[in-house]
């Protein structure tokens, strides 16, 4: 019996077998917790049902997360399958125009960029998370988790306004948590490590990113989605009760690492 049984996850950034969000639900399932999945654009949905069946799971409802009118239909056909609730919100959206995620950033940086980036990047944390919270109050509380990236932190080349918008996503993390906490709700941000997925290669120099990454971290290898999946599955769990309103670095200790002082050989 694993220590998410009895549990109900709903997963959302499904979009490739490679996918943090796909790590994540593989950890959850294997400890027990159900799944239910969530896609956006037509093309996308027969490959999240192929995923969603790898779980077990045949619960796959489409969110364009920019629309209010798709957040409410999201949380009213998943009451169709779970009345009585659910237990888990897993939040693994991040978007920006491509031209936001290349060059210089104050030569690339524009209005319409900006807005897209936060608005889908971190407040839609923020509107999944208003309209799951009565459906884990029916619970008795929960766990809600979202993903974000040391860009957030530090200025990195070709981040641009995703990591001003991972840094809103972290906020956005802290105020939930304060709000929520009296609702026995948890809510907590997982700062990964580069992984390979499609969103990530989508940075210019990511092969670059990676590389530097294996030979600073401290674990000398970058981490995988299993590494991510296995800490989401944790912070979601009664295990980790005492937590919320953090940002836990699953990086292999990257982020603590001087590199202004490590020589990192070509």
């Amino acid at each position: 019996m694993g220590f998410l049984t009895g549990k109900r996850a709903l997963i959302t950034g499904v979009v490739s077998s490679r996918s943090i969000a796909n790590g994540i639900a593989a950890a959850m399932r294997r400890e027990g917790a159900e799944c239910a999945f969530t896609y956006f654009g037509d093309k996308m949905e027969e490959r999240v049902r192929g995923i969603a069946q790898e779980h077990d799971s045949d619960i796959v409802i489409p969110c364009d997360v920019q629309s209010d009118d798709d957040v409410a239909s999201l949380f009213n056909k998943l009451e169709s399958h779970w009345p009585e609730g659910f237990d888990i919100l897993v939040h693994s959206i991040a978007y920006a125009p491509a031209d936001q995620l290349a060059g210089d950033f104050m030569d690339v940086v524009s209005r319409e960029g900006f807005q897209i980036a936060h608005d889908v990047s971190a407040y839609s944390f923020a509107a999944l998370g208003k309209g799951a919270m009565p459906y884990m109050e029916k619970r008795g509380g929960g766990a809600m988790i979202t993903l974000s990236y040391l860009g957030a932190e530090r200025a990195m080349p070709s981040y641009n306004v995703m990591g001003i918008a991972k840094a809103s996503l972290e906020a956005t993390t802290r105020y939930m948590a304060l709000s929520l906490g009296p609702k026995n709700i948890r809510v907590n941000a997982i700062s990964a490590g580069p992984v390979k997925t499609l969103a990530a290669m989508g940075i210019k120099g990511f092969k670059k990113i990676l590389n530097f990454n294996e030979k600073v971290s401290p674990i000398q290898r970058n981490i995988t989605a299993e590494d991510v999946g296995n800490t989401a599955a944790f912070l979601c769990s009664q295990l980790s009760s005492g937590i919320t309103g953090e940002v836990v670095h699953v990086d292999g200790g990257y982020h603590m690492v001087n590199n202004m002082y490590t020589v990192v050989e070509d």
